[in-house]
């Protein structure tokens, strides 16, 4: 961090000596019709609208909380109350001055769902997350500044395939934090880092460290340290448009929470079958090794 306050002021005193002994742009007598037209410098105008549904539990509302420190470029607003009106969150975004859009969905027995979009025209993916650690629980060594940048890093498995191309397009959006965000701070101290593994996306977050801390005046040694949040994102499906239209991908390996579930309950159940199965099996067999009553029996003799 110090070598990179370094850095930008060498270079805010080199600009301030170019600028020395040269008159203004205002002043000089330009002449319009020999006067050359710069194209303008785009500006990275990233806005992301943080909301979630009705029905959320505390892990998700702190995995909520720790994604709205990690990007300063976040809005946040109420709860949707319905979930099948997803249609009405483009208009959110519009209302709130937004082009992205993270949309956390809660389902029965705690399932937890996330949709990144880019509003209004898309597209969309959603996904399912899963082993959520927050920062709170992790209590890691690392830290960084509230309202720094991040630097993106993503595997290169996401360049292998479409889906991993548009994703990859989609998160850079969401989470690259644009330099002229209004809470963003001026320095880049941590990374977060996308992964693919089992056809899962494994999203990690790290300090930037330029010294040893076990050596604090020795020289100079970058490492990266763990600070959370982490959680697993299962793909789900793409859409074309933003919270709906066209499948554009559709990961065939899902199955979701409650087919699990019911696959479970199934396993129990036939365990359960079986067992009585089993039951009325021994019944018939304690039956069959009965052996007839004998005509010489004492209770028919001395009847």
């Amino acid at each position: 961090m110090a070598s990179v306050l370094k850095a930008q002021k060498v270079n805010a005193a080199k600009a301030d000596a170019k600028g020395k002994g040269k008159r203004k742009a205002d002043d000089m007598d330009i002449d319009e019709e020999t006067a050359v037209h710069l194209p303008k410098r785009t500006r990275n105008k990233q806005r992301v609208l943080l909301l979630s549904s009705r029905g959320v539990t505390h892990r998700m509302r702190h995995l909520m909380n720790d994604i709205e420190v990690l990007l300063p470029h976040v809005k946040k607003d109420a709860k949707l109350d319905s979930k099948s009106h997803l249609h009405l969150l483009p208009e959110l975004a519009d209302l709130n001055n937004c082009n992205n859009t993270l949309y956390f969905e809660a389902r029965r027995h705690e399932d937890l769902y996330m949709w990144a979009a880019k509003t209004p025209n898309g597209p969309s993916i959603k996904l399912h997350v899963q082993n959520v650690h927050t920062m709170d629980e992790l209590k890691m060594t690392g830290n960084c500044l509230k309202g720094s940048r991040g630097l993106l890093s993503f595997d290169k498995g996401f360049e292998e395939t479409e889906w991993g191309r548009l994703t990859k397009e989609v998160f850079t959006h969401i989470f690259g934090v644009p330099p002229s965000a209004r809470k963003a701070k001026p320095f880049i101290d941590h990374i977060l880092t996308f992964s693919i593994l089992d056809d899962k996306i494994w999203f990690r977050n790290y300090q930037i460290m330029e010294k040893d801390p076990l050596q604090p005046n020795g020289p100079p040694q970058t490492s990266l340290v763990e600070i959370g949040p982490r959680f697993v994102l299962t793909p789900i499906r793409i859409f074309e448009g933003a919270f709906n239209g066209a499948t554009v991908y559709s990961n065939p390996e899902f199955v979701s929470p409650a087919a699990v579930r019911s696959a479970i309950n199934r396993e129990k159940g036939s365990k359960y079958g079986s067992r009585k199965d089993a039951q009325e099996q021994r019944s018939e067999r304690k039956e069959a090794r009965k052996r007839p009553e004998d005509e010489l029996a004492v209770s028919k003799v001395f009847a």
